[in-house]
């Protein structure tokens, strides 16, 4: 994360992901930010600049993955 400038912030989370349903399977499954707020509500949003910062990191992690 901080080759892309992204300062990592824990924020405990209220409720199931999806990927807890898949880890309960045996699947492997971390959560991925995405720079969302309010998620399952009428006023869930997500800045266009959090999304790409998401987008930056996956590349990266391909990146360090394929070396």
């Amino acid at each position: 994360m901080e080759q892309i400038n992204v300062e990592p912030k824990v924020i405990p989370m209220r409720g199931g992901t999806d990927g807890a349903a898949l880890s309960v399977r045996g699947i492997t499954t971390p959560n991925y930010f995405t720079g969302a707020h309010n998620f399952h509500s009428r006023f869930e949003f997500l800045p266009i600049p959090a999304f790409v910062k998401s987008c930056e990191l996956t590349l990266k992690l391909i990146e360090l993955a394929a070396k």
